[in-house]
């Protein structure tokens, strides 16, 4: 980690943390759930030796970065703005932006409210999810998944917190980040509390890497991200004017094969029908990483270093 930089700016009324490294032409890093800025670590250490500024924050209610205590405070359009001022203040009018998971989807946002911002877009995991005008998301999740489908289990206010603090931050870090079960997580009832986790670390994801994730979080606590999940539905209400809009953004969609977002009903087949391209019409043919899982740009670092760097090398 030699080298990064660590500093505070002040974006869209709240504190940020960032984490940069670098000159050149700005990547933007965007982490998910249960992450942080640290979850790029490889990429930006890569990035910044390859003639770029690699610029990773804590997104909003994570790390060292401020956590409103209102739930209503984490819609997409607080988190676009997070963003859209952060790149304000690194002087530059446009940015690569590169994200994963609930970062991959502020990112299909940036490109939806704010494609003048974004030169081209390396997303992993989480393809774009065209506005279904029909049926809030949660609902619909809850109708293919039924109750025990973790988004479901999430709304509650308190009760994954609850769930988390059980277990114990650093056992929680660890089964959700190498899980390799595919297929959508399912938490049964008092599932979100369960046993520890004994099995060892993959060669990936030192001891370390853990113990740091944890520590954060013990610090700041899991509601501010799992708010994200709970304005599932606002956003869909809020986002009403931008149904049918198409992404216009160059893409390169990057995704492990054992992906539980991937390996979940009808992702795959959008993913691959051509439903996707017709939705995102300069997306690059799409990347399935053999034998790896969610966490791609950790478990498959180089890897995903590389596609980033062909990719963003052609603009």
């Amino acid at each position: 980690m030699e080298g990064i930089v660590h500093r505070s700016v002040q974006v869209n009324g709240i504190k940020m943390h960032v984490a940069e490294k670098g000159e050149g032409p700005v990547v933007l890093f965007l982490h998910g759930f249960p992450e942080l800025w640290y979850s790029w670590r490889h990429q930006i250490l890569a990035l910044s030796s390859l003639g770029y500024r690699a610029v990773a924050p804590d997104l909003r209610g994570y790390g060292d970065t401020e956590a409103p205590t209102s739930a209503s405070s984490y819609t997409v359009f607080h988190l676009v703005g997070d963003i859209v001022a952060l790149i304000d203040t690194l002087g530059v009018d446009q940015v690569f932006l590169v994200a994963h998971d609930w970062g991959a989807i502020v990112g299909w946002y940036l490109c939806l409210f704010r494609p003048d911002r974004i030169k081209a877009y390396v997303c992993l995991s989480v393809p774009f999810m065209p506005r279904n005008p029909k049926m809030r998301p949660v609902d619909a999740m809850r109708a293919l998944y039924g109750d025990d489908y973790y988004i479901c289990r999430f709304q509650e206010p308190g009760h994954a917190e609850a769930g988390f603090a059980q277990r114990g931050f650093e056992n929680v870090i660890k089964n959700m980040l190498t899980s390799r079960r595919p297929g959508p997580p399912i938490l049964r009832a008092g599932g979100i509390g369960s046993q520890p986790n004994s099995t060892p670390l993959p060669s990936w994801l030192s001891q370390e890497d853990v113990t740091y994730y944890a520590s954060k979080f013990e610090k700041s606590g899991f509601t501010g991200g799992l708010n994200y999940y709970r304005n599932l539905n606002l956003n869909w209400e809020l986002t009403a004017p931008w149904t049918g809009v198409k992404i216009e953004t160059p893409v390169k969609f990057i995704t492990g094969e054992l992906d539980v977002v991937y390996t979940s009903p009808n992702f795959e087949e959008y993913i691959d029908s051509g439903s996707f391209k017709q939705d995102v019409p300069n997306l690059e043919p799409v990347i399935v990483q053999k034998g790896v899982a969610h966490f791609n740009n950790q478990e498959a670092a180089e890897e995903i270093n590389t596609h980033i760097y062909d990719f963003i090398n052609k603009f």
